[in-house]
């Protein structure tokens, strides 16, 4: 999997790092089980602090992606992970983005074909 970071982006780099790993794992890059490098070495990869790599795996684990196993570094979750506080906490990210889409004038029908070609789009690649 290509990591691509773009320093010049509003997005901090951590959290480009975490989308695109969630990415990798919804494209199917990336599985269940799979081992993402170790900090260091990840780091060193793509050329950022130790710092920004760590802070994006504990993004990912608080979010229920990532297991970190001592001695054994980062491991994709299963997809069985999933429980009413990812919900939850999905619910409270999705919450400004869909309230925002209103605000601009979409409808109902247009924030559900933009999710619905995001989804088609990720499935593609």
């Amino acid at each position: 999997m290509i990591i691509r970071i773009e320093p010049d982006s509003d997005i901090p780099i951590y959290e480009q790092l975490s989308n695109q790993i969630i990415e990798g794992i919804a494209r199917g890059v990336i599985q269940p089980g799979d081992s993402l490098p170790s900090v260091r070495a990840f780091a060193s990869d793509l050329g950022v602090n130790m710092h920004t790599v760590n802070k994006s795996y504990h993004l990912l684990e608080k979010k229920g992606i990532i297991k970190i196993v001592p001695k054994s570094g980062a491991i994709i979750s299963s997809p069985q992970d999933f429980n009413q506080s990812s919900l939850d906490r999905l619910k409270d990210e999705y919450m400004p983005l869909i309230a925002e889409s209103l605000v601009v004038g979409m409808s109902q029908k247009q924030i559900l074909e933009l999710v619905s070609i995001i989804i088609n789009d990720i499935k593609k690649n």
